[in-house]
């Protein structure tokens, strides 16, 4: 380690912080973070790591054992096969849970996402709800993938939210990430119709998915 020069343990320690997000990302429970999202870039200094690939990263420090199998443990031993064709990262629904909901409020993304803006939703005012994303990884490592909404009203913006996803490998089942607790505004002067523009990014300020949905909001469920 001490015969390294400083750019080649610099090229390290890289590799190990980048492991470390996809270690985040496979983790069960995370701790997302809710962030205005005119002020997430700026207050995160976030940079971005080089983008490799799963068998570049593997490719790294062959010879170190435990290192290895480190990266064994995060990334498994082969690269699934995955259709070309297909998009690296797949978003598949969105869903709003919330306990005094008659049911779950699920957006299917895998149709004709046009529809979707064709429809409203009914939301009752002052509820606390959690959103639940759907999303599958299909080839490499997706790295910062951060889910935003811009909801306005009568034309008018109401409100610019951006939650920091994580950052995860392939595998063949589906990731599902639950939001924090959010609650929906109350009272007289917020009743009413709503548009949301959603869209899903990456560290490369990708756009992955982007959708255009609305909602009613009213004093109870079956207005």
């Amino acid at each position: 380690m001490l015969g390294l020069d400083v750019c080649e343990f610099g090229g390290q320690v890289l590799e190990l912080l980048w492991l470390t997000m996809c270690y985040k990302g496979l983790m069960a429970d995370k701790k997302d973070v809710r962030i205005e999202a005119e002020e997430d870039d700026r207050n995160l200094n976030y940079i971005a790591p080089v983008q490799k690939s799963l068998d570049e990263i593997r490719q790294l420090d062959k010879d170190d054992e435990s290192l290895v199998k480190y990266k064994q443990t995060l990334l498994g031993t082969e690269t699934m096969p995955a259709d070309p064709a297909v998009a690296n990262v797949q978003v598949t629904r969105l869903t709003l849970l919330c306990d005094e909901a008659p049911e779950p409020i699920t957006m299917d993304l895998t149709g004709d996402l046009s529809a979707l803006k064709e429809k409203t939703l009914s939301l009752k005012e002052g509820v606390t709800y959690r959103l639940k994303m759907h999303f599958k990884v299909n080839r490499e490592i997706v790295a910062g993938l951060r889910y935003h909404h811009v909801t306005s009203r009568k034309g008018i913006t109401v409100d610019k939210v951006s939650h920091m996803v994580g950052s995860y490998c392939p595998k063949e089942e589906e990731h599902e990430v639950l939001c924090p607790v959010d609650e929906v505004p109350r009272g007289l002067m917020t009743r009413g119709h709503y548009q949301v523009k959603s869209h899903f990014t990456d560290d490369d300020k990708n756009t992955l998915l982007g959708w255009e949905w609305n909602f009613d909001l009213n004093k109870d469920w079956n207005e």
